[in-house]
């Protein structure tokens, strides 16, 4: 028989959570009479199922997207960058007893940053069967030998308890599922950790949504693997795979840098056939086999590939798969999901490694962090410089948790910057100031001890606060170094003096908001008394980023506010604009106040452009955004020193252009009060926090 459309449609429309206190009557333990029972009876349904007479065949079409996405930057907390993106249409066979082929119709890719990744194959399909007795995935390299906690085997291995019930409303009847939830006996074997939603009267399997304990990762890059099983009811009697999803993290092992991998895999499966007598010879050879090049290549697609991704696609973490994650950390220690202990090499970005500034001219340094255990972290990094011949660090001491929260005492002697926000990046600046002579930094001596507090995320789990106090001793420092060519300014006469401080950071990651913007927040409060004189003074700042999708074009909008009130403000508190992030076409920090504001307004629209060829990291695509901008900086001119500057507003206007994979960003702009004509090029922002 036929089913075109999918038999399960409203399977998981309404979905009604009851307390197991309503519904068993009384709360449900670890391995209860009615958890074990249920257990088992899934158990022998799951086999018998392989046996069942009645289901002799089936074959359906798949449709998916397996895409590799960067993460990058501290916290890994922004969302990842799409670097190549597969759509995929498959043919699914299966046959009695637990023969399965599928079969690749159509794929077609996107790049969109420059890799040579390949896939494991069995990330090219989908599951079948809930999985083996046996688990694995990756063709083993990733998890391979975890038993099925609903096997026979498993049954000795797992906990099990009923932790809510849902019901499920069809036409013509309702469905009762009990969630399953399911942990190791012993969490420091390969295992599985999460839940098997499990029908009540038939025991039959309705989801799975699991991940995996630390020892079951065979990879040690792999930092957690999480699945997500949905089977639809197909002819009122049988229970097929309907939807699928896997998210597979891996982290960097010999380097503590802010870096994730991340593969995610996503299929509907639809148009079931059931009973058609398929021939055994179907099923010989690989389970997972691909139509020739050119067949898949003609398959008819709908739509552009980039148009009919998943909308969430670019997000941290999909809202199912961050219940399967927050689910297994509290079924089981934390520390048996985390990564193992170590020592490895630490680095915030690239120019902690190599930079070059005014001040220090060529500075290389490194770090080395080593994890404990239990959450535990020490860390320590070192940087010499050779223009002053001076040694600059820190070291941390850091307890953390799977939540994000955490505690964490840091002591270091470094370069402070004066500031809001960066104009550029730290590679553009360490190449411009060698080069011309041209460092947008602002530098001066920091010697500070500082308590940080890291709160569980709030909220809607993704706004990130912190407190901070802190003890600082701050000075001015003197140029050192001589570029190739041209000369470096004069450093800040910041006010040397001890300083106390006590902190509150809020910041809330890109995401969703309204209509489909994307929203980023960053503010800070702080409350600073400065030793010599005993005086106190407050200052606040804000880093709001706003961005729209109108069709293939885009409005960004960025708001950069700071401000200080107190009777005497010392020079590296105040508000300090001009560059080509705060006000384009002034000179670098030529602005200055007790409060500022820049607001940008910018509308990038796609623009063809010829393609190149990188060999096996894939093609630079054949467009780029060109990206008008207006700005407006408005300063109240109040300063500590007599160099001041006219209050007011100061207007700016520009032209972007940002190609090479949305790597590259040159602008031309033009400051229209004192102003000039700007042009810089450097990496786009969202590649600063690694550079």
């Amino acid at each position: 028989m036929r089913c075109v459309t999918n038999c399960a449609t409203g399977i998981m429309l309404t979905l009604v959570m009851l307390h197991p206190d309503t519904v068993l009557g009384q709360a449900a333990e670890w391995n209860d009479a009615r958890a074990l029972d249920l257990a088992q009876r899934a158990t022998i349904r799951r086999s018998a199922q392989l046996a069942d007479t009645t289901l002799r065949d089936y074959s359906a079409r798949a449709r998916g997207y397996v895409t590799f996405l960067a993460q990058a930057g501290e916290g890994l907390t922004e969302p990842p960058k799409v670097v190549k993106a597969d759509q995929l249409a498959l043919e699914i066979f299966w046959r009695s007893p637990d023969q399965g082929k599928q079969r690749i119709l159509g794929r077609r890719d996107t790049l969109l940053l420059p890799t040579d990744i390949n896939y494991h194959r069995d990330h090219l399909g989908i599951i079948q069967n809930n999985f083996a007795e046996i688990i694995r995935l990756g063709d083993g390299d990733e998890v391979m030998d975890v038993p099925h906690p609903l096997s026979p085997r498993g049954m000795g291995e797992y906990d099990y308890r009923i932790a809510d019930s849902l019901v499920i409303r069809l036409a013509d009847r309702t469905i009762e599922v009990f969630q399953l939830s399911i942990r190791p006996k012993n969490d420091r074997l390969p295992r599985v950790v999460g839940a098997v939603f499990v029908e009540r009267a038939t025991a039959q399997v309705v989801r799975m949504a699991f991940s995996f304990t630390r020892v079951a990762l065979r990879d040690t890059s792999l930092e957690d693997v999480a699945v997500i099983l949905e089977n639809g009811l197909i002819e009122d009697r049988y229970w097929l795979p309907r939807r699928q999803e896997i998210e597979i993290r891996r982290t960097g092992t010999w380097l503590d840098f802010p870096f994730r991998g991340i593969i995610r895999g996503r299929w509907e499966i639809r148009e079931y056939d059931v009973n058609t007598g398929l021939p055994p010879s179907l099923f010989t050879g690989p389970e997972i086999v691909q139509a020739p090049p050119d067949r898949q290549a003609a398959f008819a697609f709908e739509g552009a590939l980039l148009d009919s991704l998943p909308s969430d696609v670019r997000t941290v973490t999909g809202n199912d798969v961050r219940a399967v994650q927050d689910a297994a950390r509290e079924l089981v220690r934390a520390q048996a999901l985390q990564r193992a202990r170590g020592t490895s090499l630490q680095a915030r970005g690239i120019s902690d490694f190599v930079r070059v500034t005014r001040v220090e001219g060529l500075a290389l340094g490194s770090g080395v962090a080593q994890r404990l255990g239990g959450g535990l972290r020490v860390a320590g990094t070192a940087r010499y410089a050779f223009a002053d011949q001076r040694v600059r660090g820190s070291a941390t001491i850091a307890w953390e948790r799977a939540s994000g929260a955490g505690l964490s005492l840091r002591a270091e002697r470094q370069l402070g910057e004066i500031g809001t926000v960066a104009e550029g990046s730290m590679v553009r600046n360490s190449f411009a100031a060698q080069e011309f002579g041209s460092d947008w930094t602002s530098p001066f001596q920091r010697r500070q001890v500082v308590l940080r507090a890291d709160l569980p995320p709030l909220l809607d789990r993704r706004w990130r606060v912190a407190v901070e106090t802190a003890i600082e001793r701050h000075s001015r420092v003197n140029v050192n170094a001589s570029p190739s060519r041209g000369s470096y300014e004069d450093t800040p006469a910041v006010t040397s003096d001890g300083f106390a401080r006590a902190s509150l950071l809020v910041r809330r990651p890109t995401a969703l908001a309204f209509g489909g913007t994307e929203v980023s927040t960053a503010a800070s409060f702080h409350a600073i008394r400065m030793r010599s004189s005993q005086r106190e003074l407050g200052r606040a700042t804000l880093d709001l980023d706003v961005q729209r999708p109108f069709g293939r074009n885009r409005l960004v909008l960025r708001t950069i506010a700071s401000g200080v009130v107190g009777a005497e403000v010392p020079l590296q508190y105040e508000t300090w604009l001009g560059g080509p992030v705060t006000l384009p076409g002034m000179n670098f920090h030529a602005v200055r106040g007790r409060a500022g504001l820049s607001q940008r307004v910018e509308w990038q629209s796609p623009v063809p452009a010829p393609t190149i060829p990188l060999g096996r990291y894939g093609r630079v695509p054949g467009q780029f955004l060109l990206a008008p901008f207006a700005l407006l900086a408005i300063t109240d001119g109040r300063t500590s020193t007599a160099i001041a500057t006219p209050r007011g507003v100061y207007p700016a206007v520009g032209l972007g252009a940002i190609g090479l994979f949305n790597l590259l960003r040159v602008d031309v702009a033009r400051g229209l009060r004192d102003g000039r004509w700007m042009f810089s090029i450097d990496v786009t922002r969202d590649f600063w926090r690694v550079l």
